[in-house]
């Protein structure tokens, strides 16, 4: 059990703890986001690409790419003494999918990581998230090099509804990833909020 700071004559204060997913495509920063932001050392696995792994995984646009995900990254960050996110990252490949159901189970939410150079690469999820109706904001991760769209130039090229939070973002800084998870998880409050509405009306 992960307790808060106290103060002098304050009781402890025990934090509400939200799962969170981090998903997209391929080499995408899921792994990178999730270490940029982790206050403890974030879980990895983590294997080399291999020439057997080249039929199966498109690397097209990451050929300096040498490891993949085959689970997930786990990492930890407090926002405030009262929350604190689990942060579960997914792998990009297609043949690790089943792992999405496991990893999903019990999630607050989602941020689907987007490459513009790549940015199809992301429907997959996108998709996902919706037919679960499990709420998630776009991190258009701003890679070195990718041409910038403003995010309302990202959002009508996703089909994206109206609500959905586009944030772009640098998955290397830890600042930046902050936030994405706010904008997730302010999202997904308001998500919930919505929902509770609907089904008592």
């Amino acid at each position: 059990m992960i307790l808060g700071r106290t103060e002098r004559g304050k009781p402890p204060v025990e934090p509400v703890t939200l799962k969170i997913l981090v998903a997209g495509g391929f080499g995408v920063g899921k792994t990178t986001c999730v270490g940029a932001v982790s206050e403890i050392k974030p879980l990895r696995t983590e294997e080399v690409l291999t020439e057997a792994g080249r039929p199966v995984d498109d690397i097209s646009g990451v050929e300096s790419k040498t490891t993949t995900t085959v689970a997930m990254d786990f990492g930890r960050i407090t926002l405030r003494e009262d929350l604190v996110l689990y942060l579960f990252g997914t792998p990009g490949q297609d043949r690790f999918w089943f792992l999405w159901d496991e990893l999903a189970s019990g999630a607050l939410g989602a941020v689907v990581l987007a490459d513009t150079r790549r940015l199809e690469d992301c429907f997959a999820a996108v998709d996902y998230f919706e037919r679960r109706s499990i709420p998630f904001v776009i991190g258009v991760n701003c890679f070195a090099g990718a041409a910038r769209y403003p995010a309302e130039t990202v959002r009508r090229a996703l089909d994206l509804d109206p609500d959905v939070p586009v944030v772009l973002c640098d998955a290397r800084q830890r600042d930046s990833v902050k936030e994405v998870l706010v904008a997730v998880v302010r999202h997904a409050m308001a998500y919930a909020s919505e929902h509770r509405q609907s089904v008592s009306t």
